[in-house]
């Protein structure tokens, strides 16, 4: 599984911007403030066209709409409740451009790391004008508090699902296909058995004598096996079948010319010659797609599969030996040789693919842009399958019970709810949670910057990224 650890001033930040207000509201939406944000995003896709990044772009706005998506289910949730929402932000710091539309400021600030959703009086810390105080976040219902709470999370999980039904019905898993041939071997001696029954550079093995195997190498060693023997092969060219009629030969008595110069084939043990018949082969993967309905089943199935696998994960990396596996990765990172570079062809599915290399294994935002990139380069449906595991990782990471996290807020609404009696509602003190939410931010500030400085010196990567 690949985790990827969160920037601290994303998803999971909305409540620190909540307590601790934000800036002062005022719209500018003027046509300069608009060029001003035009500008800058053409620029940015001008530097990813011309520094080949337009596959980072495309991630890097991926991860963009997924932290848009959580703070706009906070937001959904706040309106529907009837809270006072008053900022809906992409970004931190300086705004570049905003307009107001009733009571509520949308737009984009200066730094790109996150948004965030304000809703008034999330916690008894905030000053909140009186007028505004029955519309607050602490004044609400318990149900509705739990659902502006937790919609955030939800939306994660959501995204994930339609990823996954897309991954099904569109984009397609990858599944074994069929040896396709990428060249014939030229023998010192005249024409191999491949060239003489006829077979072509982009012929696709479907069948030797009626038998179809889901292995690369069982190919292989069905010809290696029948020396002296006429196999029927039917490849695919185009879009016909053909059979052709192979024989064989004794690769021990094969010479084979490559660049100018006579090699000897591989001939296998003494005791045992093995057949040849002189083709490169690589075994290619293709995508299946299934029936939009029947894909709604299959995402469900396996969205409590990489749900599953995930708090497994989450529970390894954030274990003691987890941990130690962390520094460690920090310690010696651009010392060691990369354990997460892989070599071949990626063959398998996408879940076992887009995992193996980096299983469990803390990624910052860098490490996850890098990864994503190297996933879309290879096919769609490896990218989708990453934006599946980070929105599952982000929507369970943010569910855990301390603020300032999306949990934290779950906690203090249930604790809130048990204390709470007919007539009297209980509100907690939030400011003895303040030093272990401080804790719990500092470590995650730790984590983010050693997962940022391992990916920095060393970046990760796909098999065949």
């Amino acid at each position: 599984m690949t985790t990827v650890m969160a920037d601290t001033q994303g998803e999971g930040s909305a409540p620190v911007q909540e307590i601790a207000g934000g800036s002062p509201r005022r719209s500018d939406s003027t046509p300069g403030a608009l060029l001003r944000l035009l500008l800058v995003v053409a620029g940015g896709f001008a530097l990813a066209v011309v520094f080949h990044g337009v596959s980072v772009l495309i991630v890097v706005l991926a991860l963009v709409i997924m932290v848009m998506v959580h703070e706009g289910g906070h937001f959904v949730a706040a309106k529907l409740s009837g809270m006072k929402v008053t900022e809906y932000f992409l970004g931190f710091g300086p705004r570049i451009w905003s307009f107001r539309r009733g009571e509520t400021d949308y737009g984009v600030k200066a730094i790109p790391a996150g948004g965030y959703v304000r809703v008034v009086g999330m916690t008894m810390l905030e000053e909140v004008d009186p007028v505004d105080e029955a519309r607050s976040y602490r004044q609400s219902s318990f149900p509705r508090r739990m659902a502006v709470a937790v919609a955030g999370s939800a939306m994660h999980f959501v995204m994930a699902f339609l990823l996954l039904w897309g991954l099904e019905a569109f984009a397609g898993l990858p599944v074994a296909a069929v040896p396709q041939v990428t060249a014939l071997t030229q023998f010192a001696s005249g024409q191999s058995p491949a060239q003489l029954a006829g077979m072509r550079p982009g012929d696709e093995i479907v069948s030797i004598d009626g038998h179809q195997f889901s292995q690369y190498d069982q190919y292989v060693t069905f010809i290696q096996d029948h020396l002296g023997a006429t196999l029927a092969v039917v490849v695919r060219r185009g879009s016909k079948d053909l059979t052709l009629h192979v024989r064989p030969v004794n690769g021990q008595h094969v010479k084979i010319v490559e660049d100018g110069k006579v090699y000897s084939a591989e001939s296998g043990s003494a005791s045992k010659p093995i057949g040849f018949i002189g083709v490169d082969l690589q075994y290619l993967t293709r995508n299946e797609t299934v029936n939009p309905l029947v894909a709604v089943g299959r995402a469900t199935t396996m969205l409590g599969s990489v749900t599953s696998q995930t708090a497994s994960g989450i529970a390894q990396v954030f274990s003691l030996h987890g941990l130690n596996n962390f520094v460690h990765q920090v310690r010696t990172a651009g010392v060691t040789t990369s354990s997460s570079a892989g070599s071949g062809s990626t063959t398998s599915s996408a879940s076992s693919s887009s995992s193996s290399s980096n299983s469990g294994q803390i990624i910052s935002i860098i490490g996850a842009i890098e990864v994503g990139s190297q996933a879309l380069r290879q096919n769609v449906s490896e990218l989708l399958y990453i934006l599946v595991a980070i929105n599952i990782f982000v929507g369970m990471i943010n569910l855990f019970p301390m603020l300032p996290l999306d949990g934290g807020h779950v906690v203090i609404a249930v604790y809130e709810r048990i204390r709470s009696r007919r007539g009297r509602s209980y509100h907690a003190d939030v400011t003895k949670l303040m030093p272990v939410a401080y804790a719990l931010l500092l470590f995650m500030v730790v984590l983010g910057v050693g997962a940022l400085y391992a990916n920095i010196v060393q970046p990760v990567s796909l098999p065949g990224g």
